[in-house]
């Protein structure tokens, strides 16, 4: 700590260029913090999909629809604990743009199936009295100011009543949250299947897919293919597999999410890195003499490797660190607005992402001062104090 003056003096030497470096520093960091929280919420599906829940399909597309009959033959299956299902509705609440999944299901069923949802027990009573009732979860009620006892009006795209009429409204009874310490999906509305079986003008009896929940996860393959055996060569064959690769099906329609972000920030980093390197190797070459000059007074090799290290790392922690704390706050306040609710419903830096972004902070210093460190560690007081 006694030397922090002197590598300050000698950061501070050419301002503008330390200024710039640190800046393109903290640019990186708060890419790497909102590439850290944006790969997050596209695979936040992998990270509560339930190693015992199998969904299944239609075999040819997730479109196709599939008899409600089977869920009375798949819950006699060996292995099968549970079984429910949930068709989409894609309806439009005031504008298009206000975007957030209806799923039409069977209330206690479905809440038994995710129980990491929380419904209090006198919204689901009220829910199951309530033919025209629905429930929706935190993030979407929180915003667009949903109150329980408030009529919902939905225009559908896809499914009309049996009168042609298009719209269709629900009474909110309930909202349901992630149980404490659980992570869910809180952005869903959720009505009765049978009043919408009743209802629609069509396809009456089907539904979209199953949620399957098995006794024992490590047989839920085996469970999956006892399933697609089962309707094989039947007109409505399926597709059993583990949530988890549902999930990351989903994902994979957008691309690797993951290695796209790799790719990126190894791009800048490698960038940051050169940038970096430059500076300090330039502001070691400025002052071999006084290198030099110190090592005349008595510092030793290792005392000029360790200041000019210690240069490097100060400059990438200020920048790194404060790279950091700046796409934190920035990545807080764009999850309490709930701006990007409607298609990233969970929104943060995962606490293991802010501990790298610290690691490659340190990597950064000491990988960028390397070289500059070993020449002012090598060079001899002669050599230096003849440098002009």
């Amino acid at each position: 700590m006694k030397f922090l003056p002197l590598i300050w003096s000698n950061l501070m030497r050419k301002k503008v260029r330390t200024f710039l470096t640190l800046m393109s520093i903290l640019v990186a960091f708060v890419l790497f913090g909102f590439l850290s929280a944006i790969t997050k919420a596209f695979n936040v599906g992998l990270d509560i999909a339930g190693e015992d829940r199998i969904i299944v399909r239609h075999k040819v597309s997730l479109i196709q629809l599939l008899p409600e009959s089977y869920k009375a033959r798949m819950a006699k299956l060996d292995g099968v604990d549970l079984v429910c299902h949930a068709t989409w509705f894609g309806g439009i609440y005031q504008d298009p743009k206000n975007f957030f999944g209806q799923f039409p299901v069977e209330p206690e069923e479905f809440f038994d199936m995710y129980p990491e949802f929380d419904l209090p027990a006198e919204q689901m009573k009220k829910w199951k009295e309530t033919r025209t009732g629905a429930v929706v979860g935190r993030a979407t009620a929180d915003r667009f100011g949903f109150k329980i006892g408030q009529r919902i009006p939905i225009q559908a795209t896809i499914w009309s009543q049996k009168d042609g009429g298009r719209l269709w409204e629900f009474d909110l009874v309930g909202i349901y949250d992630a149980k404490e310490g659980q992570t869910a999906d809180t952005t869903m509305f959720l009505f009765r299947y049978d009043y919408f079986d009743e209802a629609r003008g069509g396809e009456e009896g089907t539904v979209g897919w199953y949620y399957v929940r098995v006794a024992d996860p490590d047989r839920a393959g085996e469970v999956a293919t006892a399933i697609d055996d089962m309707f094989a060569n039947s007109p409505y064959e399926t597709k059993a597999e583990p949530e988890g690769a549902f999930v990351q099906g989903f994902i994979n329609q957008m691309g690797d999410i993951g290695a796209i972000m790799q790719a990126v920030l190894t791009a800048v980093f490698f960038t940051i890195l050169l940038v970096a390197g430059n500076t300090i190797s330039q502001s070691v070459r400025e002052r071999l003499r006084e290198i030099g000059a110190l090592k005349a007074l008595g510092f030793t090799n290792v005392q000029a490797l360790a200041l000019t290290l210690g240069e490097s790392c100060l400059l990438a922690a200020a920048g790194g660190l404060a790279g950091l704390a700046l796409s934190w706050a920035a990545v807080n306040g764009v999850e309490s607005s709930g701006k990007l609710s409607a298609y990233l419903p969970i929104f943060f830096i995962p606490e293991r992402d802010l501990l790298i972004g610290v690691g490659l902070v340190a990597a950064l210093g000491l990988i960028a001062g390397l070289l500059p460190a070993l020449q002012a560690r090598g060079i001899g007081i002669a050599d230096a104090l003849r440098r002009e």
